[in-house]
């Protein structure tokens, strides 16, 4: 997994509460085996007509918020099914950061496990960012996951509480299997004494 520290990037506005991960990624694209492959589909019911052309005035295919890696929502981001392939399709689109005042339980695990930092704002910090990328697009901000600042050019512009195992793993890039593997000295010694027969293997 890719560790995020500091990040800075375009905030793309999206002004809408309970998103779910059905909208996120619509059930019709969850047929590969791949994490990649997602990211076109991202939005898709939001994004495109019935004939797949876009919509001009979804967020995303606006010009002005092309490249963004920074998504800032509303409350409850993520809710729904538990499906993965919604961190799939935000990471394989470009987004590393999703600020929101709060996330579904089971989404905020899938970010943090693919990379994303999904962060939780003050809802007044998150309603004065989604006003901002919208007068000043496009709107560059830096999140520091170490230090648990927002900040633009002028200096800091909201604070977030991050407890310090989600810090570790996502500012050294460590999923659940790379948590694992630091063990891996002490996993192979017990392997050793327990199963000496396949201590040479």
């Amino acid at each position: 997994m890719e560790p995020i520290k500091v990040h800075a990037g375009v905030v793309v506005p999206l002004d809408r509460a309970d998103v779910d991960t059905d909208q996120i990624i619509p059930k019709q694209f969850l047929k590969r085996i791949e994490r990649t492959g997602y990211g076109p589909y991202l939005f898709w019911d939001w994004r495109m007509n019935a004939d797949g052309t876009a919509k001009a005035d979804f967020v995303l295919n606006q010009p002005r918020y092309q490249g963004a890696s920074i998504l800032v929502t509303r409350q409850n981001f993520g809710c729904g099914s538990s499906r993965e392939h919604a961190a799939w399709a935000l990471r394989d689109y470009g987004i590393r950061v999703v600020l929101a005042p709060s996330f579904a339980d089971i989404f905020r695990e899938n970010a943090d496990q693919n990379g994303i930092a999904a962060l939780q704002l003050a809802a007044d910090d998150i309603a004065t960012l989604l006003a901002r990328a919208v007068a000043e697009a496009p709107l560059q901000l830096t999140v520091d996951v170490a230090h648990g600042t927002v900040s633009d050019a002028q200096g800091v512009v909201a604070r977030f509480e991050l407890d310090e195992f989600r810090r570790m793993c996502l500012t050294e890039g460590l999923d659940r299997i790379g948590l694992t593997l630091r063990h891996e000295g002490d996993i192979r010694s017990y392997e050793r004494k327990r199963w000496p027969a396949l201590a040479g293997r």
